[in-house]
């Protein structure tokens, strides 16, 4: 019977992990290296540490009302996509409202995680910390490791040759990189066009003389800013949708979102994409098109070598006169802490079962948390894991036998693996993998069935965004205030908008009614076909 339990890394991670196990009666103990909360999203000037934070000028590229915490909702008065300090403040809120700091020894690094020699019956672990120089052993029930993806930077400098022996000038790795000010008047050339790629390019271009971003794969630009000015994610990211992805061909499905993303700006003019691509990336970034047409950043192949002051490309140009070389190549995950034969048993978080259990364990009693990729926000996605994870240790759930998680582990795994900065095109679809997620831990919403006992808020679940809160509808940890949260989120998206008064004589919430009339034969079609036809990521039982 698992009781205490160890978090280690107080980031979001952390924190849903220590939530999720007091809800289920257990003990946790959370050790965080630092002094505060937060982890990456918690901003610092210094490097010393070793500790991965977020640059100065970071905002959320996720919206609040679909990164929020499912039973607590941002304050309605915060704009709809935080700057670092917001969302470290709405953590703190999160702490605060639900007692957690008293659960978080500080300054305590976990320096070793291994099994007990009785692991095969207890299931139990041994973790050894240390705090301020003393070492201290302890024995845990379970662990829930929660130190994220961003732990040591990737740079692949040996696929850039002569960037370590020839180049005269200033390389280095985005995780360095704080503001612009040591870019001034500098020729900077940024390899690699991720999201963090493509925020730090538009930043140096406002002080930079000049700013070449350097990309090998295809690329697709989107903006936070939807149609009528929504988010985007709010928008796009709901069950509707989905269902329309799983129902019709894949191809059909792509036209659509390519010409979608061309609307905007055709991206084949540009050097981003192409509609033919087979492999591509899609980004947020509102300012690159601009840049690109404006001439301060310049969109450039894949660099081939590098010379003493000189970047050659693949397609034979050159820029002279490169001072400083910006690598946004990603990170890679590591957990050194943690024993090498059970660090050996995954390669990747595709090795992992649903992304969080090593299948090979002979007790199910350790979870990685958070090291997941997905197309909406991985904090949801994190404190889903964390829901499911405390309800198999507290006893309310089980994992399959071995031979069915290394099935579904080999099924879903990628055929070939790739590098860091290749991972965007790994991401699962947020809706399928939280679906799936809620499905094990029976907290998903029943869509059908809310259709014949509340229609407006099966509605607002099926065409509306899916948010949170729609997993604090059923089963273990309902929140009573889940169905207000869901008939009132847009409200929430528009508080913080609405700081000047203009006239609108028209009545909103008239469209708003006529929408559900003509919408219920077509959820009602929808509902018929998904209990004929199952999709992958739907199921219509609530657990």
């Amino acid at each position: 019977m698992v009781r205490h339990v160890a978090v280690i890394g107080a980031g979001v991670g952390g924190l849903v992990s220590i939530k999720c196990c007091l809800d289920e009666g257990l003990e946790p103990t959370c050790f965080e290296r630092s002094e505060d909360i937060g982890g990456i999203w918690r901003y610092t000037d210094s490097m010393d540490s070793g500790r991965v934070s977020v640059y100065r000028s970071v905002i959320t590229n996720t919206s609040k009302e679909m990164s929020c915490f499912s039973d607590f909702p941002c304050p309605e008065d915060f704009p709809n996509y935080l700057p670092h300090d917001l969302l470290l403040e709405y953590f703190r809120m999160y702490a605060r409202h639900f007692n957690l700091l008293r659960h978080i020894r500080f300054k305590t690094t976990a320096v070793s995680v291994r099994r007990c020699p009785d692991f095969a019956t207890s299931g139990q672990w041994e973790v050894v910390t240390e705090t301020n120089g003393v070492l201290e052993s302890h024995v845990f029930d379970a662990v829930m490791i929660c130190t994220g993806h961003y732990q040591e930077p990737y740079l692949p400098l040996a696929s850039f040759p002569g960037i370590d022996t020839r180049f005269k000038g200033q390389y280095l790795h985005s995780r360095e990189y704080k503001d612009v000010e040591a870019f001034r008047g500098k020729r900077v050339l940024v390899v690699g066009i991720g999201n963090t790629g493509g925020d730090l390019s538009v930043e140096l271009s406002h002080v930079a003389a000049k700013v070449f971003l350097s990309t090998r794969s295809s690329t697709w630009v989107f903006s936070r800013v939807s149609d009528h000015g929504f988010p985007f994610d709010m928008v796009s990211t709901t069950r509707f949708n989905h269902f329309l992805d799983c129902l019709l061909p894949s191809a059909l499905m792509r036209r659509i979102r390519f010409r979608k993303f061309n609307s905007w700006f055709n991206h084949e003019n540009y050097g981003l994409a192409s509609t033919k691509s087979s492999y591509f990336k899609v980004i947020i970034n509102e300012e690159l098109p601009f840049c690109l047409l404006s001439g301060t950043v310049v969109l450039k192949p894949n660099v081939k070598e590098f010379t003493e002051n000189s970047a050659v490309f693949e397609d034979g140009t050159i820029e002279e006169n490169i001072d400083v070389v910006l690598f946004a190549t990603g990170y890679i995950f590591s957990f050194p802490f943690l024993e090498e034969s059970v660090r050996s048993l995954f390669d990747d978080n595709r090795s992992l079962y649903k992304s969080i259990f090593p299948p090979q364990l002979e007790k199910p009693t350790l979870a990685i948390i958070g090291l997941v990729q997905l197309t909406g926000s991985v904090m949801v996605g994190t404190e889903m894991q964390a829901r499911w994870v405390t309800g198999i240790f507290a006893g309310w759930n089980k994992l399959p036998p071995t031979s069915r998680m290394m099935a579904d582990v080999l099924k879903k795994k990628p055929p070939v693996k790739r590098n860091p900065s290749e991972r965007e095109n790994l991401k699962m679809s947020f809706i399928s993998y939280t679906d799936e997620i809620a499905s094990c831990a029976g907290i998903k919403p029943n869509v059908l069935r809310l259709l014949l006992t509340d229609p407006r808020l099966a509605l607002a679940i099926f065409f509306g965004p899916c948010t949170p809160y729609q997993y604090r509808l059923v089963g273990r940890g309902k929140w009573s205030g889940a169905r207000d949260a869901i008939l009132t989120q847009w409200q929430r998206t528009l508080k913080p908008l609405r700081t000047r008064v203009v006239d609108d004589s028209s009545n909103g919430s008239s469209g708003w009614h006529w929408m559900c009339l003509l919408a219920l034969p077509v959820a009602l079609a929808a509902g018929f076909l998904l209990s004929k036809y199952p999709q992958p990521g739907w199921s219509l039982r609530a657990g």
